[in-house]
């Protein structure tokens, strides 16, 4: 079943680079989410999203996205995976996802995506033709170092390995990614030594940064999610948050200064950057500077 035909694709984005990654506009080619991750902030009734675990396409989203791009006076970065992972089961065959990074390569517009599916890796010679012009970000989110773990909290996804695996094809093949260690769930993920294993893993697939806020947040339909998902998987995990944090939006991780402290030591040893500026300015310093009228070839 498809959605019908939106109305508008992309949506503006006004957001500092010193806030986060840089982007123009964001924009979502399917809704809902097949992923199952227990934590899930989509699943929030404030989106209004229903049966949100059923994926679901929009009817002709590449001709509207075409129709937008070309209407464009500037081009720009866009920006995929905000509400619904652009590397969904259904990508497969429809290859939407394919298809609009080839629309927006061709209109030498920027693409920049968070995806916990290995199934990106697919696009790499897409990705690699883009980044010749404009700027390319990938990341994938990584939660947990233990594929074991991974499985219990985002059951119907890559594992953590796939997912390296396949941000080590994308770097080798020369595009600018890296990881999402977003969100951390305080009594399960929030511990030093996974949080400095994801940073090593990290650095060994090729990613020039990792970003994490030491947190989750929680709020009307994605916190009665959850809270039956620790009832059920976690035993006693749930009493410790309704202890700790009630009905609160905002969950910090344990002891976060420390693992703050922990984090930026490992990024710090292993070369890769943890704050936006610095990711953003990388990112748009890898991009080939075009020489000018009045610039002499290999000056």
């Amino acid at each position: 079943m498809t959605l019908p035909t939106p109305r508008q694709l992309l949506i503006p984005v006004r957001v500092s680079d010193a806030d986060f990654f840089h982007t123009d506009w964001n924009m979502n080619l399917y809704r809902g989410c097949s992923h199952g991750c227990i934590y899930c902030d989509s699943r929030s009734l404030c989106y209004g999203i229903k049966d949100f675990d059923r994926v679901q396409p929009k009817e002709g989203a590449i001709a509207l996205l075409e129709n937008e791009l070309r209407a464009k006076r500037k081009t720009g970065v866009i920006s995929m995976g905000a509400m619904s992972d652009p590397y969904n089961p259904l990508e497969e065959n429809l290859q939407l996802t394919r298809q609009a990074l080839t629309l927006m390569g061709r209109y030498r517009f920027g693409a920049s995506y968070t995806t916990k599916s290995a199934l990106c890796a697919r696009d790499a010679d897409v990705l690699r033709d883009m980044a010749c012009h404009a700027p390319v970000d990938v990341r994938l989110t990584v939660t947990c170092a233990d594929d074991a773990l991974c499985r219990r909290i985002e059951p119907r996804v890559s594992p953590t390995s796939q997912r390296l695996a396949a941000l080590r094809k994308l770097t080798d093949a020369g595009i600018f990614g890296g990881i999402w260690l977003n969100p951390v769930l305080p009594f399960i993920t929030d511990r030093e030594d996974n949080i400095r294993r994801i940073v090593t893993l990290s650095a060994d697939a090729g990613a020039r940064y990792v970003v994490c806020f030491f947190g989750m947040t929680l709020r009307s339909g994605n916190r009665e999610y959850y809270f039956d998902a620790l009832q059920r998987d976690f035993p006693g995990v749930r009493e410790r948050y309704l202890h700790a944090f009630g009905n609160a939006y905002e969950c910090p991780a344990q002891q976060p200064e420390r693992l703050y402290d922990a984090f930026r030591e490992a990024c710090q040893r292993h070369g890769l950057l943890w704050r936006f500026k610095d990711i953003n300015r990388a990112l748009l310093a890898s991009q080939p500077r075009q020489l000018s009228l009045f610039d002499e070839p290999g000056s």
